[in-house]
Formats: structure tokens, C-alpha cells, sequence
């Protein structure tokens, strides 16, 4: 079998991508024994094999979608709620657009869709929207980021079956799509200044990740 670059290999089984998350950083998790994920700011990633998808939210949101039936699943990772100029072109950057709410969520649905998902059988948890960076403007925008997501999934009439958001802490989070389970993990030793400072500039990883792991749904 050919292993194509894009591929994660563990003992000759080979991980595939769907076409569009090539960019995506994935890798074997020794810990977990599984495929993963690892998605930043502004990214979303969907799969139909069995992997885990990784981030970490400050004040940003993650929205955890799957198809209960078939298994296919995703979870994306946005900084701001609502991008005004909805006309996405051929050719714009995904990354860019999808930092936004809106689009990051509509990005996620259909690509769930387009593999086989169906929205009856759609599984819905959200993490995050902390608030870690409020100083700016004096607005909690993880507050903003949570109003809105859930606003969507009502428009959508999609239930949240699942929630762990706000609070004082950045999260780490790992989605398990093939499942539905999520794990979080506070981040309580993390100074604000730091999450902030790696939201802006769309961060790959994160230090000091002490706290204990609570398997929340």
C-alpha cells in the first residue's frame, strides 16, 4: 500500500484525510494510542477514521460534531464570532474565514454533510469561550463567542447535548469523534497575557498544561 504524505501510520495501518485537511498537524499519540488531530485558531478538521482531535481554547470556541451513526465527525476552532461579508469565493484562504463563527461553523455542517452525515443524526458539544481575554475593549468576547454558537445551533435546531464554557481558564481539549466523548483539561498555572498573546498569533502549542483531566460528557 502506498502511504501518501498526508497519511498517519501506526504499525502499516494507514490513517487517510479527507480531501481539503492535508494541512492539518497529525500525528500518533503514544499516550492515547490513536491517530490525532491537532487543530489552532481559525482550522477545523473532520474524520471519518478513529482519531482524536486536539486543541486549546482560551477564549475561543469549539463546536464537537458528529454523525452518531455513521461516525463521522469534526470539530472546529474559532476566534471571533460573525464575519460580516458571508461571499466566500473559490480561492480564499479556508483558515482565514473560518476564524469566524459563522463561517467555521458552516464549513464544519457541510463537510459533514458532503460525506455522508445527516443533520437528524447530529451529536453537538461545545468547549470553551473563556474568559481570558476580556481586557480588550472591555468586551468578554469569550462570552460573545458562546452567545453565538449557541445562537446558530438554535437557528439550525440542533440540541447541545453537551457543554463545558466560560469560566477563568484556558482548556485543552480532546474530541473523539468515532465516540462523542470529550475530554477537558483546565489550564489553571497559565498566565492570560500568554493565551492571549498565542490566540493572536494562531499558536501550535501550549506550556505549563498543569490540572487535572475530567472526562466532562
Amino acid at each position: 500500500m502506498s502511504i501518501k504524505k498526508d497519511s498517519v501510520v501506526k504499525k502499516s495501518v494507514v490513517f487517510e484525510t479527507i480531501p481539503g485537511f492535508e494541512h492539518i498537524n497529525r500525528y500518533y499519540d503514544r499516550t492515547l494510542d490513536i491517530a490525532a488531530a491537532k487543530i489552532l485558531p481559525g482550522e477545523l478538521y473532520v474524520t471519518q477514521q478513529n482519531e482524536v482531535i486536539v486543541t486549546v481554547l482560551g477564549s475561543c470556541v469549539s463546536a464537537c460534531v458528529r454523525d452518531i451513526d455513521s461516525g463521522i465527525g469534526g470539530m472546529n476552532h474559532f476566534m471571533l464570532p460573525v464575519q460580516d461579508d458571508m461571499a466566500f469565493r473559490v480561492g480564499d484562504d479556508l483558515t482565514d474565514s473560518a476564524r469566524y463563527g459563522n463561517w467555521a461553523m458552516e464549513f464544519l455542517m457541510n463537510t459533514l454533510l458532503k460525506y455522508g452525515g445527516k443533520k437528524q443524526r447530529f451529536e453537538v458539544k461545545i468547549v470553551g469561550g473563556g474568559q481570558v481575554i476580556s481586557a480588550i475593549q472591555n468586551i468578554d468576547v469569550g462570552k460573545k463567542n458562546v452567545e453565538f454558537v449557541k445562537e446558530y445551533l438554535k437557528k439550525e435546531h440542533l440540541f447541545v447535548s453537551g457543554e463545558d464554557v466560560g469560566g477563568p481558564f484556558p482548556r485543552k481539549v480532546y474530541y473523539f469523534p468515532q465516540t462523542g466523548v470529550v475530554k477537558v483539561k483546565k489550564i489553571q498555572t497559565m498566565a492570560n497575557d500568554t493565551i492571549l498573546l498565542r490566540e493572536k498569533e494562531y499558536a501550535d502549542h501550549i506550556k505549563n498544561q498543569n490540572g487535572n483531566d475530567v472526562e466532562l460528557f
